[in-house]
């Protein structure tokens, strides 16, 4: 599925989209924003593949916000406006939609966003990571990683992480064994991409290593004796389906 991200100030417009989004079978709506402040937090907790992004908004206009993204996901400006599309297509927007826009005009461009998704994810044949398979892309193929903490470049490997914490800005490492935590300046959702299939996110201050899980219930997760963690309600479900694709015994 392609996680898709709305954001638009006028309801009738987020509604409308929703609706064509509910007909694209691959397409999955992660949430839909009124103002680019909130869909910059969407943006920082949750995977995006691709915005749907307007552009005259009040706070802060979509081009300006689609500058500010580091690491921006596929972009679709939409807008009344034709006089934005050059700019649109100056920061690599994808495609552009000119509002009234018809199903027609938004399966079009649902098309597009697949093949570019396609492309990015291997679907052509390139090898993919998997929960047996460390190497990704920002991971050594031993499975080692370098930050940078306390003004030092520190190697960690992956296979020790236990979990990683969120506060604010900033992330806390934590580790299998009783080392020390490690404390990056860095995003949830930045840490997330880099790190292989093993590891997911459980709650928005919490992205754990799979192989860690000793116990769980409905509302936390156990690694080992001492470390108890929270199940937020929106990874809940995700994080039950794989439990539930590795039980034995299923009923």
């Amino acid at each position: 599925m392609i996680e898709v991200l709305t954001v638009d100030d006028e309801p009738l417009a987020l509604r409308q989209l929703e609706v064509y989004i509910r007909k694209i079978p691959f397409f999955h709506l992660v949430a839909s924003c009124l103002s680019a402040k909130e869909a910059w937090k969407v943006l920082e907790e949750q995977k995006v593949d691709v915005m749907f992004c307007d552009i005259n908004m009040p706070d802060i206009n979509g081009l300006d916000f689609v500058k500010t993204l580091v690491s921006p996901p596929v972009i679709v400006f939409t807008t009344a406006y034709s006089e934005y599309a050059v700019e649109g297509y100056q920061v690599n927007a994808l495609d552009y939609l000119l509002k009234p826009f018809s199903l027609d005009d938004f399966q079009r461009v649902a098309t597009k966003v697949k093949k570019l998704c396609d492309m990015k994810n291997g679907a052509n044949g390139t090898r993919q990571p998997n929960d047996t398979d460390p190497t990704t892309e920002g991971i050594g193929r031993k499975g080692d990683f370098f930050v940078r903490s306390d003004h030092k470049i520190i190697k960690i490997p992956v296979a020790d992480v236990a979990y990683v914490e969120g506060m604010s800005e900033y992330l806390k490492i934590h580790f299998r064994d009783e080392q020390k935590p490690v404390v990056i300046l860095m995003s949830m959702k930045t840490m997330e991409d880099q790190l292989p299939g093993n590891f997911m996110r459980i709650h928005r201050s919490y992205l754990i290593n799979l192989h860690c899980i000793t116990e769980m219930n409905k509302n936390r997760v156990f690694l080992g004796k001492d470390i108890s963690l929270p199940i937020g309600d929106v990874y809940r479900d995700k994080l039950f389906e794989y439990v539930n694709d590795r039980a034995l015994g299923k009923r």
